[in-house]
């Protein structure tokens, strides 16, 4: 291991060692204070209005308190309808509720096909191909030359919305309501939340999976596919692989309540 990279790794402190921890247990949104959180969606636009459709039922049966909606990223790709979803989002009329859209690997991604898509054309190979073809972009990506990857991407500049665009620029990469902390892919476990680096935001997996120490809120994500939603005493898990699996899940949080919808 280089010398630069292990100094970092020793220097690091958990997050623990300045802030009180928190665990699944004791964690809870502010009072009057309701959120509603959606996992990867990945071109399932079908399932992403009927699971909007349920949520605005339950709102309607709830008391009125303060409410956010957050999308945890990954609205393209794989699925049939990436413009579709996106469409979708930009014109929720939800009157009262706070919209989050985090920002996932795969929008990511995709901008930086849409800037450099030679540099970009592995987004081809693991979603890509179908964002495209929902604006009406035909291509292969395992015959995909250098001038198709150019010319696929000349078409797609010219058919992308201006607001899709803007859209995918405007997104955060984190947000926190309460004891919550919500992001697409995890944390850097060494790293308190106030010093995460973006890439990990984006991309972590196995160094956020593994680690079972607390931290200074718990953490709600998406990002690694699972059967079914964790609840982990450091961490909330809601991607369920909607592109395949036909289940897109949303995690209501309101008090010390934790409830699928």
């Amino acid at each position: 291991m280089p010398f630069m990279r292990l100094n970092r790794l020793i220097s690091k402190r958990s997050p623990i060692d300045e802030v009180e921890p928190v665990s699944l247990d004791t964690a809870a949104m502010p009072p009057d204070h309701r959120a509603y959180v959606i996992g990867d969606i990945h071109g399932r636009n079908d399932l992403l209005r009927l699971l909007l459709d349920r949520i605005s039922a339950d709102m309607a049966k709830k008391k009125k308190v303060k409410t956010d909606l957050v999308f945890l990223g990954d609205y393209v790709d794989r699925g049939q309808d990436s413009r579709g979803v996106i469409e979708t989002i930009l014109k929720l009329d939800l009157p009262g509720v706070n919209i989050v859209t985090l920002k996932g690997n795969h929008e990511e991604s995709m901008l930086c096909f849409l800037s450099e898509p030679v540099k970009g054309k592995r987004w081809l190979h693991y979603g890509g191909d179908s964002t495209l073809r929902s604006y009406d972009v035909e291509i292969t990506p395992g015959t995909a030359t250098e001038v198709n990857i150019k010319t696929a991407a000349k078409k797609f500049k010219k058919l992308i919305p201006d607001t899709h665009r803007q859209f995918l620029k405007d997104l955060d990469d984190r947000y926190i309501a309460g004891d919550y902390f919500f992001v697409h892919a995890g944390i850097d476990p060494g790293e308190s939340l106030d010093n995460q680096a973006a890439h990990d935001l984006l991309w972590i997996r196995d160094e956020f999976l593994l680690h079972d120490g607390l931290y200074e809120k718990v953490i709600v994500h998406g990002h690694s596919i699972i059967p079914e939603p964790e609840f982990k005493q450091n961490r909330i898990a809601i991607d369920t692989g909607a592109f395949y699996s036909n289940t897109l899940t949303c995690l209501v949080l309101e008090g010390k309540d934790k409830e699928i919808l």
